[in-house]
């Protein structure tokens, strides 16, 4: 394995957060594709054809993508070198129509989960249509408890983050939880493997393949189904308007988010 200068992965992590405006999370994400991409090339004497080679390992569209975003990032903006990445391209995803579950299959797989931490969390995913890291990143103070409202953290200048709301079959979980809530100033004091772990076991027992994304989209499908306007979906889920309407003349204070999140009376288990 080739030894590399552990400062340069500090110095573009800095980069990244300061002069790109990444979040620590993403920052992370593409220092650690960074570095095992150091891992078999010197980085004082990489040439075009050493990138060329190791992006012919990645068959993966979407882990293609990933890696030549870090190192475009990285060769371009960050060393001022972008003939080494120039002409290489993004491959083309093709679009793949979305399998929302229906309610019958979030109720069974719902009950194929055993505790009540997680039994709270997956209502809450369903009910907010919040990002997975947005969620278990959500400390107490973050939440206002009489009016169900969450608002997360920022998630830097990619992704926008608003204010959403959890319904009452997830505040009647929360208030059990809260009970025997662990100390800790995160809401749910979860670890994102830990998640992932609770998502597999479950997916075994019941063959269906639901995730915090997936929650996300079914929360989106379900409130346009009870007649929400796409603009307040992409409010509650830090989507960026799409419309000047919705950009600039719609009124999205959390009272009136409220008012519109309640009167849908989104149920997930029933």
């Amino acid at each position: 394995m080739i030894q590399y200068d552990s400062s340069i992965l500090s110095e573009f992590c800095k980069f990244l957060k300061i002069d790109r405006q990444l979040t620590d999370r993403t920052a992370k994400d593409h220092k650690n594709i960074l570095a095992k991409f150091f891992e078999h090339y010197d980085e004082v004497s990489i040439t075009r054809k050493d990138i060329q080679e190791y992006l012919s390992q990645f068959s993966n569209k979407h882990t293609y993508r990933n890696i030549l975003s870090t190192l475009k990032i990285y060769f371009r903006d960050f060393l001022r070198m972008p003939y080494l990445v120039e002409g290489f391209r993004f491959p083309k995803i093709a679009f793949m129509p979305k399998s929302i579950p229906s309610k019958d299959e979030i109720n069974v797989f719902f009950n194929a989960i055993n505790n009540l931490r997680d039994r709270t969390i997956f209502l809450f995913f369903a009910s907010s249509g919040l990002r997975r890291h947005e969620l278990l990143e959500i400390n107490l103070s973050d939440v206002d408890f009489n009016k169900r409202m969450l608002t997360p953290k920022s998630s830097g200048t990619t992704k926008l983050t608003w204010i959403s709301f959890y319904n009452k079959e997830a505040e009647q979980l929360l208030n059990e939880y809260l009970k025997v809530r662990p100390k800790s100033k995160r809401l749910f004091p979860h670890s994102y493997y830990g998640v992932k772990k609770i998502w597999n076991e479950a997916r075994l027992k019941t063959k269906l393949k639901i995730t915090p994304q997936v929650l996300r989209e079914w929360f989106a499908e379900e409130m346009s189904q009870l007649g929400v306007s796409d603009r307040y979906i992409d409010a509650f889920c830090g989507r960026i308007p799409r419309s000047v309407l919705a950009r600039h003349y719609t009124d999205y204070r959390p009272d009136k988010l409220r008012l519109i999140y309640d009167k849908a009376n989104l149920k997930v288990l029933s």
